[in-house]
């Protein structure tokens, strides 16, 4: 009987097909080495599935998240306003408006879809898409008002500047990828996304008045590709121009994934907003209103405020927008400039106060601040000479908390007082800071000092060394025990966990059993007991030199 004909060697065997998620992983790791790793790459694996980044494999077994469930809308105007009530302070002409379209906006696609699931052979419902345009300077709450709509009533929310944007076929982000950017957000559900918030601002720099020449890209261009996108269309799940996109479509399809590939923009709301500089100016020339005689910084922006509300159709037509395009901006809502007293409600009760989030910081530390409302007035009147709106008030208050922010972790004290005097006075506070620092670790650290002795003889009878702690050291370690809210035993333990190992070998050169320790070892230890052993090899005696021994021979007598 002949032999079996023998395997053939495991380098001679056919490789297993390589599966579509192992090419696009290299794929993705091929395009990122080339390009330096600035790319990011989020797939959606299909509709109704989650997207997946890098790294985020789904687990065996795990079933697939059903997103079927139909969007539903069930609040009213006075609901929205209430809870923006909560995070913005003012304007409340703005949220009555946007109140009012969002419910007009969801409630209409709710009744699309109830006409369309009853078989209704009656006539088509139509309706007016009611997308808004906001007009207000910097700084107001614009952006601020549409994230809160979004939060409430759980819709995705996608915000971007109009300016990263030109029309398809050049270079810069393509007007679509909006539309898919909501679609990630959703987590790959596509009904979801089809009732989303997409919102773009600086609109107002997309304008392109008669003083531009040339192929304009980035402005009149952008609004043309805007126009279906803002009213009825589809837009492809996987973008044409994108291989990544491509692959993936293909990889979907070999698995046998089917379902929609498109992503229908009718329920969609877009929201607009921009500052406007000029337009002013060109309200008042129609209307005739120019300001006669001396109108001061003070009441200029009222002056403004109220021209914005009297724009029209052709102020922005002038001003350098399509009028398609404008047009399919019927809501138009215009944010009040800030006064300080509207800074100080802001800090003093919004619920997104940015007092909060400087109490959550310094309290990480294990510092209670306290803010008083003298403090609130003086920042709320610094920011608005910054006249960027509420965003002054973080450039305000950076100012003054600086120096805290930094020193304030290290001193040890339990609390800080920002009143008034603070913020005028900022350095003469913060000296009075340390000298109190000073004397509160030293009062800490009498409280504590049997328990830091208590340490040190066990230590003493565990290790053999003798650590001789001074009154700055015992200061120190009850001061760095209370702000890393530990005890003083365990604080000793954690700094002096090594000291063992490394006085061992200073006592072998040395032969030093007792150690002094001041505040400069406890802000250090391990630099100080390194230089402890640098300092006993130095000073550790040489080796005697070498005997020279004469082997010369004795001359012999006739030689002599």
């Amino acid at each position: 009987m002949s032999d079996p004909t023998p395997e053939p060697p495991e380098t001679d065997k056919p490789k297993t097909p390589t599966s579509p998620e192992e090419v696009t992983r290299k794929l993705e790791d091929f395009i990122k080495n080339t390009l330096g790793g600035q790319v990011l790459f989020t797939r959606v694996e299909g509709p109704g599935a989650r997207p997946v980044k890098d790294g985020d494999e789904k687990a065996e077994g795990e079933p697939e998240e059903d997103h079927g469930e139909a969007f539903e809308f069930h609040y009213k105007p006075a609901d929205i306003k209430a809870h923006l009530d909560r995070f913005v302070i003012r304007q409340d002409e703005a949220k009555k408006v946007l109140a009012t379209a969002v419910c007009d906006h969801y409630h209409h696609a709710q009744m699309l879809r109830e006409d369309r699931e009853s078989g209704s052979t009656g006539p088509r419902l139509e309706f007016s898409k009611q997308n808004v345009i906001i007009i207000g300077p910097t700084g107001v709450g614009k952006t601020y008002l549409v994230k809160h709509i979004a939060d409430l009533i759980g819709v995705p929310f996608v915000k971007a500047d109009a300016t990263k944007f030109s029309e398809t076929g050049y270079v810069g982000a393509d007007v679509d990828d909006l539309v898919r950017d909501l679609v990630a957000k959703a987590n790959g559900d596509i009904e979801l996304a089809e009732h989303g918030i997409i919102y773009l601002d600086e609109i107002d720099k997309l304008s392109s008045g008669p003083e531009k020449l040339g192929r304009d890209v980035s402005g009149r261009g952008v609004q043309t590709a805007l126009l279906k996108l803002m009213e009825e269309t589809e837009v492809p799940l996987y973008a044409p121009n994108d291989i990544r996109s491509q692959m993936q479509m293909m990889f979907d399809t070999r698995k046998g994934r089917t379902g929609r590939e498109v992503v229908n923009t009718r329920n969609i709301l877009f929201i607009v907003s921009g500052a406007f500089s000029g337009l002013d100016k060109i309200i008042e020339k129609r209307t005739n209103r120019k300001s006669i005689g001396f109108v001061s910084a003070d009441t200029r922006p009222t002056v403004i405020e109220h021209l914005f509300r009297e724009s029209r159709t052709k102020d922005f037509i002038d001003y350098g927008f399509e009028a398609e395009f404008i047009g399919r901006l019927p809501v138009r809502v215009v944010c009040d400039p800030l006064s300080a007293d509207d800074m100080f409600q802001i800090m003093k009760n919004s619920e997104g106060s940015l007092i909060r989030q400087y109490e959550r910081e310094f309290a990480a530390y294990g510092v209670k601040a306290t803010f008083e409302d003298d403090a609130l007035r003086e920042i709320a009147s610094r920011a608005e000479e910054e006249k960027t709106g509420a965003r002054g008030l973080v450039t305000a208050w950076e100012r003054v908390l600086r120096d805290f922010k930094f020193e304030m972790p290290s001193l040890g004290l339990p609390g800080l007082l920002i009143d008034g005097a603070l913020v005028k006075n900022p350095e003469q506070v913060l000296a009075r800071c340390r000298t109190e620092a000073a004397t509160f670790a030293v009062e800490l650290g009498a409280a504590h000092a049997d328990e830091i002795k208590a340490f040190a003889e066990r230590f003493q009878r565990e290790h053999g060394f003798m650590l001789d702690f001074d009154s700055s050291a015992i200061a120190a370690i009850a001061a760095r025990a209370q702000r890393e809210g530990m005890h003083v035993d365990a604080m000793c333990a954690k700094l002096f966990k090594d000291y063992p190992f490394g006085l061992k070998l200073v006592t072998r050169s040395t032969g030093e059993t007792s150690f002094a320790l001041s505040a400069d070892a406890i802000a250090n230890p391990d630099k100080f007991v390194s230089e402890l052993v640098v300092s006993a090899c130095r000073q550790r005696p040489e080796a005697p030199s070498s005997t020279i021994i004469d082997i010369t021979p004795e001359p012999t007598s006739h030689e002599s």
